[in-house]
């Protein structure tokens, strides 16, 4: 197998950090009041007259914003790990992806030899409609070489977004062909869902899984709560495993549908002592019939404040391992040329009380890699490994005793399902070297693949060749990892993959779901 290992990044441990600095954001208008006034020896002056100073007088150019950027981040990070700058150049992606919509051309793609390389046009999106189909290549946006460049991600994008109802025509080579074709593309808005998933996991079992919360996630998982009632259901699993949060006011909307009629959701408690509590109103459409919701060790923020509003008023089970550990509130500050801050203004409280906001005394580092921490002290594995503070206890609703300090401990504990000390493979079969791999592999046999039936499909994807491809695929990539103790486990997230290039995300969470453990744990009660 030919090596890409220059054009394929495989990242074991994703960027759960930043998903987590996300959570629990807040609106927060810019200040249009009057100026204020400070003397001149004042310390807060300080910053202005030095930026002026090296403006006017220092012997070489410099771009004084820059340092400006690099002064704010050095100020916010000696206050706590979630009160974060952010450049003008990264707002508006970040801004774009809570928002749950973008205009564009609405195709999955990555980069492959330098080739823009379509995985899948988006169901009924603008590519889909003009004619673009998986594996074509796009060449040019206009007149504008897209292959070849080394473009880097904000160019590229550029060329692909645009104001909806724009034309933009593509140059498209299709490998099954051997020919290029030209399609007339007109953008439109593409929805990012933030609900992946809404499917029957059983008889009366429905299953919604959320990957963060944005804008859009209360309607997204209103809609498909109803969509499941439908089908049948009346038990429920909400799954916020690696969710790292959102706007919290998703999460009180959500919670809202579960809890009856004035129940406490959530508070929050700022520096001068103010509390502002959330309560559950008579609208839900949920207030009966069991509830679980599945957290893990990067289910952060809003997830938290979720889980914990349900096992605070003993309405469900908390299923998984415990929470990241975030109980501080951001509001947004935006300025002038597009960056923003974000600055926490407040803690928030579960409805029994409990702060679970961890420690952070040891600065950011440290407190983004405490998950390596709960790796070598066995918590994944074993729930009598979780460090509880004894003398933070609180009571639920019905008197059971619920700990503070750290995150939320579930109720039904289960374990990593990889072996200790193979935690990385586990990780690993979610990331996007799997997507990588096996649109490689539907690349090389295309017609093979898409003629298949999906019984067919399964039979196929029984082969113990993919684990040994996928193996060989990481090798050539520099990555030399022992699948062996995990087979099972590696196979089931390709057949998944390949199920998702060649069906639809549905059948990709019917291949994972079956033989998840906390699906299992959930169906079991």
């Amino acid at each position: 197998m030919k090596s890409t290992k220059k054009y394929l990044p495989v990242i074991v441990f994703s960027c759960i950090g930043a998903g987590i600095m996300i959570g629990g954001m807040l609106n927060f208008p810019q200040n249009s009041g009057p100026a204020i006034g400070i003397s001149r020896n004042d310390h807060r002056t300080k910053l202005n007259r030095l930026i002026d100073f090296i403006e006017s007088e220092y012997v070489d150019d410099v771009n004084t914003d820059s340092i400006v950027d690099v002064t704010v981040d050095d100020i916010l990070s000696r206050l706590d790990p979630h009160s974060v700058y952010i450049p003008s150049s990264e707002q508006g992606e970040v801004a774009e992806y809570m928002k749950g919509d973008f205009v564009g051309i609405g195709v999955n793609f990555y980069m492959y030899n330098d080739t823009v390389a379509v995985i899948k046009p988006i169901a009924d999106g603008p590519s889909e409609k003009a004619g673009i189909k998986s594996g074509d290549r796009i060449l040019y946006a206009g007149n504008t070489k897209l292959f070849g460049r080394k473009l880097p991600t904000d160019s590229l994008f550029s060329q692909l977004k645009g104001r909806e109802g724009s034309q933009v025509q593509l140059t498209v080579y299709r490998k099954s062909d051997g020919k290029t074709y030209k399609f007339n593309v007109t953008r439109a808005t593409v929805p990012i869902k933030s609900v992946e998933a809404a499917v029957m996991i059983g008889p009366e079992t429905g299953y919604i899984k959320i990957n963060r919360f944005a804008e859009t996630t209360y309607e997204e998982f209103r809609e498909a709560l109803l969509r499941l009632k439908g089908r049948g259901a009346t038990e429920l699993a909400i799954d916020v495993r690696d969710n790292g949060g959102g706007y919290m006011e998703m999460a009180n909307e959500i919670a809202d549908e579960l809890l009856p009629n004035k129940q406490l959701i959530v508070f929050t408690k700022n520096k001068k002592g103010r509390i502002s509590k959330t309560f559950a109103t008579s609208r839900g459409n949920f207030h009966s019939g069991k509830v679980f919701v599945l957290i893990n060790e990067n289910s952060a923020s809003a997830s938290e404040i979720l889980a914990g509003a349900v096992q605070d008023n003993d309405r469900g089970l908390v299923v998984g391992r415990r929470s990241f550990g975030k109980g501080l509130v951001q509001r947004e500050m935006d300025f002038d040329d597009g960056s923003a801050v974000r600055l926490t203004v407040a803690r928030y409280y579960t409805p029994s009380g409990r702060s679970i906001q961890k420690d952070y005394a040891e600065g950011t580092e440290e407190y983004f890699t405490d998950f390596e921490k709960r790796f070598d002290s066995g918590e994944l594995y074993n729930k009598d490994s979780i460090k509880i503070a004894d003398t933070l206890k609180f009571k639920t609703r019905n008197g059971r005793i619920v700990y503070g300090g750290g995150g939320i401990v579930p109720d039904v504990f289960v374990p990593l399902e990889v072996e200790h000390g193979q935690e990385s493979v586990g990780y690993l079969m979610q990331s996007g070297a799997v997507g990588h791999f096996v649109f490689e592999q539907i690349d090389g046999n295309r017609d093979y693949f898409e003629k298949l039936s999906y019984p067919k499909f399964l039979q196929a994807m029984e082969d113990e060749k993919w684990v040994t491809e996928f193996r060989q695929y990481l090798a050539d990539n520099g990555l030399f990892l022992n699948l062996s103790k995990n087979r099972a486990i590696v196979k089931r997230y390709l057949a998944a993959e390949f199920a998702r290039q060649l069906f639809d995300d549905e059948k990709y969470f019917e291949i994972t779901l079956k033989e998840d453990p906390m699906i299992k744990e959930v169906l079991s009660r």
